[in-house]
């Protein structure tokens, strides 16, 4: 039976990975401090995550974000098991998956977790429509139901039109878009997406990107998302984690991060970001002060980002923002000229 009405958590605790015929006896000394090059030189075995503790709330994207070679697929490959962890657990909905017999296992991959590769993994003797009821197949669910759902969610990613196509007649974007139609079928509650839009053009992964926010919207699924680049994660994010070499360097929300970056490799990252496009009015806001200060402002709420609260008070030709909370009531200010310094202060 599907619980994907339920919104599902995740949490990863002290998760480690070693790669290597013995990792079982590596371990121990990793815990006990031994670094990754000293695990190769010494012992001939690769370190490929590192005490991994990441808490995703239910219903939220959570970012995993690094390079390549920081470990963010082999962390996300973790979640449904494809691979086992060295030590340490992954906690979905309070249950361990790690302890989860081979049954459980495959039921929990069946119902619980859906994913979307960045090569489309498509089928090419399968159209558009029977690529999307693949998984509801597996599933053994009845074939008017496997339509059904596969027609609604072809519909709201763009693809009506197109079940009779094949992937070869469909560009990369429409055979993403195939790619999250049959994974939104399934209508699981846990989402991994590693590198799902990786492979496509700009325009089209900025088009994928907003499908995507304005799905989750209606869904509220716990969406695990993997990218190398820190604009996509921070207009998706509603965390992210960042990795290196295995470890965490920091997470937090895409504001955090911004404003706060952990050390000079996440400084370094965030350099060129649009501050603009990122942070809100509330993180840069002033308290409150005398009503009379501000009695000619125009009101925005806290989480309208500096770009858009800058034209909007160029429009009203106005230089004061009287920024407002959830109840709608003024809880701080902030000027013109606080909100352009803000945007371009590293």
């Amino acid at each position: 039976m599907n619980d994907a009405s339920t919104s599902y958590g995740i949490e990863i605790k002290g998760l480690s990975k070693i790669f290597g015929p013995n990792p079982e006896r590596v371990v121990p000394l990793l815990q006990q401090g031994m670094s990754k090059t000293e695990i190769l030189n010494k012992h001939q075995h690769v370190l490929g995550l590192n005490n991994i503790n990441i808490s995703m709330p239910a219903g939220c994207i959570q970012v995993i974000m690094g390079l390549s070679g920081s470990g963010k697929s082999t962390l996300i490959r973790h979640i449904n098991r494809l691979i086992d962890p060295s030590v340490g657990e992954v906690l979905v909905a309070g249950v361990d998956v790690v302890k989860m017999s081979q049954t459980e296992l495959r039921e929990f991959r069946r119902h619980k977790t859906a994913m979307v590769f960045q090569k489309f993994g498509l089928l090419p003797h399968r159209n558009v429509l029977e690529n999307t009821v693949f998984g509801l197949e597996l599933q053994g669910v009845p074939r008017a139901r496997q339509l059904e759902a596969a027609n609604h969610w072809l519909d709201r990613v763009g693809l009506k039109g197109f079940e009779d196509r094949y992937p070869n007649q469909l560009s990369g974007g429409m055979q993403q878009r195939v790619g999250l139609a049959r994974a939104l079928a399934n209508d699981a509650p846990i989402l991994l997406m590693d590198e799902a839009f990786s492979a496509l053009d700009p325009l089209i992964r900025v088009d994928m990107q907003t499908i995507l926010l304005d799905l989750q919207k209606e869904i509220k699924k716990t969406i695990v998302f993997i990218t190398h680049d820190l604009d996509e994660a921070l207009r998706l994010g509603d965390r992210i984690a960042i990795l290196r070499d295995g470890e965490v360097v920091q997470q937090g929300t895409g504001q955090e991060i911004v404003l706060n970056p952990a050390d000079d490799y996440i400084m370094e990252f965030v350099r060129h970001v649009n501050r603009g496009k990122v942070l809100q009015v509330k993180t840069v806001m002033e308290p409150l002060g005398d009503p009379a200060s501000h009695a000619d402002g125009v009101e925005m709420a806290g989480g309208t980002l500096l770009e858009q609260a800058v034209s909007n008070l160029l429009a009203a030709n106005k230089t004061t923002l009287i920024v407002t909370g959830d109840q709608g009531k003024p809880v701080g200010t902030v000027s013109l000229n606080q909100l352009i310094g803000a945007m371009v202060s590293p």
